[in-house]
C-alpha cells in the first residue's frame, strides 16, 4: 500500500494532477497532511490570504496540488493555494463577463478598513466605500459589516482596463431625502437622537439616513449657548421642531427653543417703553453697554443713548463692568431678541430748549476747549459746545486760530446759527467786536450832534472810513 501510494503521488506530481488528503496536525511552518503518506503543507500555501489560525484546518479533507516531490528523501510538499488561484481565475472570467454597471450581485466581505470594505465578488474584489454603505451616518464600516458576511451590493462603476469595481449597498434602497419635504413639513414636531456635536450646533438623527441640525442659537431663548455641550450631549433624546428643509443641500434646520414659551413675548408686555429699570453692567463694548434686566436677558444701551450732549469715544470713559446703572426701556424686539435701553432718556434733552436759552443774537461769555484748523470749539455750559469758525474769530486776518486765542481762554461771542437736529451751535466773536465798534460810532455821533462841532457829512465820512477799515 505504501509503494502504491508513492507511485500514485509520483504520477500526480508529474501530470500536475490533484490529490486529496486530511490535515492531521500542525507542524513548524505549516500543516501535516495524510495523502496515503505524510506530506507537508506550508503556511503560505494554505489559502489565498495569510492564515493566522491554522487549527481550524485540522481534521478537514481538502484537495491539493503536489508542488515538490522527492521519493528518496521522502519529501512531499503540497499547495492548496494553487488550486484556489486556478478556481479564482475561472470565477474571475465568469464574473468579468457578467460585470455590468447597475447590476446587483452577491459578495463576501473579505477585508474591512477605515474607509470601507473589500468585497469578494468571485474571482475579483470590489470596494464598498463607507459613504455608500448607508444613507445614514456610519463612523466605521465595522458597525455594519464583519469579515465573512455575505451581502448584496450594486455595481456603481466598473473600470475594465484597471479591473476596478466600485460597489454600493445603500443604493439598494430608495434615497430617504426624496420624500423629506413630504415627511417633514415646516413646523413638524419630532423626537430624535443626538449623534454628533459641533461648535455651531448639534446633529440629530430623525430617521435612517436623515439628520437635522440644531444651531446653538435655536437651543435657548435666553441662555447664550457658546457650545451645544452646555445644553445637550451625544446620545440624548430631544424634542425638536422643523424650521427649514433644504433638499438640494440635504439640510434640515431644527429648533429646540420653539417648543418652549417665548420669554420675549412676556418681556415686551411687562417692559413697556418708558419703564425705568436698574441693573448691573454685564459688559462694555465699543458700541455700548449691556445691562442685566432678568436672568439670561440683557439690554443694550447704545453709545448714542448714553448722553445728550457729551461726545463719547468709548463707553468705558463713563462706565465699568459690574457697576449698577438706571436706564429707560426704549423697546423690545421679539423677532431679533433685542432689548433696547437708554440712559440719556432719564433726563430731558437740553437741546429741545436750546434756542430759548441761547437764541440767535444773544451774546455769551465762553471758554475755548478745543482748537482746530477751521476754528475753535467753545463751552457754553457743561457738555454744551459751540463752534466759532476761523472767519468769525476776529476782524484781523489770521492763518490759524492759535494766532488769536489759546485753549482755556475766555471770550465773548454771539450766537449766529442753531441746528437742533445736528446739535450744532455757531457763534461769532468778530460780530461782537463789530457791534462794539458800531456802538462807539453811535456814541460819537451823539456827542457830535449835541456839541454841533461836527457836520453830518463828517460823521458819514468817519463811519465810511471805519467800515472800509473793517472790510480791509
Amino acid at each position: 500500500d505504501m509503494m502504491r501510494a508513492w507511485s500514485d503521488i509520483s504520477k500526480a506530481a508529474e501530470n500536475e494532477e490533484v490529490v486529496e488528503g486530511i490535515v492531521v496536525a500542525k507542524v513548524k511552518g505549516g500543516l501535516s497532511v495524510d495523502i496515503g503518506v505524510k506530506a507537508f503543507l506550508p503556511g503560505s500555501q494554505i489559502d489565498l490570504r495569510p492564515v493566522r489560525n491554522m487549527d481550524v484546518f485540522i481534521g478537514k479533507k481538502y484537495k491539493f496540488k503536489v508542488i515538490k516531490f522527492n521519493k528518496k528523501r521522502g519529501n512531499i510538499v503540497l499547495s492548496r493555494r494553487a488550486l484556489l488561484e486556478e478556481e479564482r481565475e475561472t470565477l474571475k472570467t465568469q464574473t468579468l463577463d457578467a460585470m455590468k454597471e447597475g447590476s446587483i450581485v452577491l459578495g463576501l466581505v473579505k477585508n474591512i478598513t477605515d474607509y470601507g470594505a473589500f468585497i469578494d465578488l468571485g474571482g475579483m474584489d470590489g470596494l464598498l466605500h463607507i459613504t455608500d454603505m448607508s444613507w445614514g451616518r456610519v463612523k466605521h464600516p465595522s458597525e455594519l459589516l464583519k469579515v465573512g458576511d455575505e451581502i448584496r451590493v450594486k455595481i456603481l462603476k466598473y473600470d475594465s482596463e484597471k479591473e476596478r469595481v466600485s460597489l454600493g449597498m445603500k443604493q439598494l434602497t430608495a434615497d430617504p431625502w426624496e420624500s423629506v419635504k413630504t415627511n417633514y413639513p415646516l413646523g413638524t414636531k419630532l423626537t430624535g437622537k443626538i449623534v454628533s456635536l459641533a461648535e455651531y450646533g448639534a446633529f440629530v438623527e430623525l430617521n435612517d439616513g436623515i439628520e437635522g441640525l440644531i444651531h446653538v442659537s435655536e437651543m435657548s431663548w435666553t441662555k447664550r449657548v457658546k457650545h451645544p455641550s452646555q445644553v445637550i450631549n451625544v446620545g440624548d433624546e430631544v424634542n425638536v421642531q422643523v424650521l427649514e428643509v433644504d433638499t438640494e443641500n440635504r439640510r434640515i434646520s431644527l429648533g429646540m427653543k420653539q417648543l418652549m414659551p417665548n420669554p420675549w413675548v412676556e418681556l415686551k408686555e411687562h417692559y413697556q417703553p418708558g419703564t425705568i429699570i436698574e441693573g448691573d453692567i454685564k459688559s462694555v463694548t465699543d458700541f455700548g453697554i449691556f445691562v442685566s434686566v432678568e436672568d439670561g436677558i440683557d439690554g443694550l444701551v447704545h453709545i448714542s443713548d448714553l448722553s445728550w450732549t457729551r461726545r463719547i469715544n468709548h463707553p468705558g470713559e463713563m462706565f465699568q463692568k459690574g457697576s449698577k446703572v438706571r436706564a429707560v426701556v426704549l423697546g423690545v424686539d421679539i423677532e431679533n431678541e433685542r432689548f433696547s435701553l437708554g440712559i440719556k432718556q432719564l433726563e430731558g434733552d437740553p437741546w429741545s430748549s436750546i434756542d430759548t436759552k441761547y437764541g440767535i443774537g444773544t451774546q455769551h461769555d465762553v471758554k475755548v476747549v478745543k482748537s482746530a484748523d477751521f476754528g475753535v470749539f467753545v463751552e457754553l455750559e457743561s457738555d454744551i459746545e459751540g463752534l466759532i469758525h476761523i472767519s468769525e474769530l476776529t476782524t484781523d486776518r489770521i492763518n490759524h486760530p492759535d494766532e488769536f486765542i489759546k485753549v482755556g481762554q475766555l471770550l465773548k461771542a454771539e450766537v449766529i446759527m442753531i441746528d437742533k437736529d445736528a446739535r450744532k451751535i455757531g457763534l461769532s466773536a468778530k460780530l461782537v467786536k463789530l457791534r462794539e465798534q458800531k456802538a462807539d460810532v453811535e456814541d460819537y455821533v451823539k456827542k457830535a450832534t449835541s456839541t454841533s462841532k461836527t457836520s453830518l457829512g463828517d460823521l458819514f465820512a468817519d463811519q465810511f472810513k471805519n467800515l472800509k477799515a473793517d472790510k480791509t
